[in-house]
């Protein structure tokens, strides 16, 4: 399990029923199943985890997270997990929506492009940044939406989505106070906790 999905899965109640949206090869819903008996479904596109995922004897389902979420009933999830995903999507604003529509909350995590490392690098070289966190060049990144830790917050306030929780971390997923302090400048990874705040 990724450490960031080490955070994840403490925010996450025993029992519940969860959906993880770009589930990979399903590793962390096969892991809530067996250490908190979740109801688990997941959802990816690639051939290959969703094999994956059928070995495991996770539940998945084979679709586009570009085409929206209409075919959920609202409320129908606890939780809805969204890691390492949004940066990739074509309209984010509106999955993060669909995500607290159909479950009670959410859980999103993304790399922080307004950290120190990518705003050295990008004053420096004059080019975007390439690292072993961020390994692709600006032509062949599945990154299509560059967003920061403020952006996410506006983002929330915007939309009516009430934080439970936030934290961020550094590329070895370690946190510590002055991150949290000046979570945009120094976290490489946000992690947030989220519900409508009419709930």
């Amino acid at each position: 399990m990724r450490p960031d999905q080490e955070i994840i899965q403490e925010w996450i109640q025993p029992g519940s029923r969860v959906l993880d949206l770009g589930c990979g090869d399903g590793s962390l819903l096969l892991y809530l199943q067996k250490s908190k008996g979740v109801r688990g479904v997941g959802l990816e596109i690639d051939a290959g985890n969703i094999e994956q995922c059928l070995r495991n004897g996770v539940n998945v389902v084979e679709q586009n997270l570009n085409s929206g979420l209409s075919n959920f009933r609202s409320a129908s999830f606890d939780t809805v997990l969204l890691a390492q995903t949004l940066q990739a999507l074509s309209k984010p604003d509106l999955l993060i929506n669909e995500m607290l529509r159909i479950g009670k909350n959410g859980i999103v995590t993304f790399p922080n492009f307004g950290n120190w490392k990518s705003r050295v690098y990008l004053w420096f070289k004059g080019r975007m940044p390439v690292s072993k966190f961020m390994p692709h060049q600006w032509y062949n990144t599945p990154n299509i939406h560059f967003c920061t830790v403020k952006d996410f917050d506006a983002l929330c306030e915007e939309n009516k989505i009430k934080v439970l929780a936030r934290t961020v971390v550094d590329s070895q997923h370690q946190g510590s106070w002055y991150m949290r302090v000046w979570p945009n400048f120094l976290g490489e990874i946000a992690i947030y906790h989220i519900t409508k705040s009419q709930q």
